[in-house]
């Protein structure tokens, strides 16, 4: 059985410094356990959390991924969590989850926004707008 938690950190194409390892890093959740541990300490914490709902099937999943981790990149005060849909179906249904993908964005354990589908310009303002 393989670890239950992963992070996943794209090589970029255009060299830049980093400071540490947590630029770029989309963690990924693969347990139910794991999830819920994760929410349950995101309750108790001011930090901004985007849940990446996805599916491996997922063309514009695939489409927005670099996207995604370079808003990791961009805002490391935010904790980037992926979560596949097939692999945690529960979790999705809990987050009444109907198309991907879809980011969630989750403060305190209450979720502030909602996007669905490839909304770059959208993801970003609303990380803006949340982060602090």
């Amino acid at each position: 059985m393989g670890a239950q938690v992963s992070s996943q950190q794209r090589s970029r194409s255009r060299s830049r410094p980093r400071s540490g390892s947590d630029h770029g890093e989309v963690l990924s959740v693969h347990s139910s356990d794991n999830w819920n541990t994760l929410f349950q300490n995101s309750r108790s914490s001011n930090k901004l959390m985007v849940i990446d709902f996805s599916a491996d099937w997922c063309g514009p999943c695939k489409f927005i991924e670099p996207t995604v981790h370079d808003f990791a990149d961009e805002f490391s005060d935010v904790d980037f969590i992926k979560i596949d849909v097939d692999e945690l179906p529960d979790v999705a249904k809990d987050f009444d989850v109907k198309a991907m993908p879809t980011f969630v964005l989750v403060k305190k354990g209450k979720e502030r926004e909602r996007i669905v589908g490839v909304k770059k310009d959208d993801l970003h303002r609303m990380i803006e707008k949340h982060r602090f």
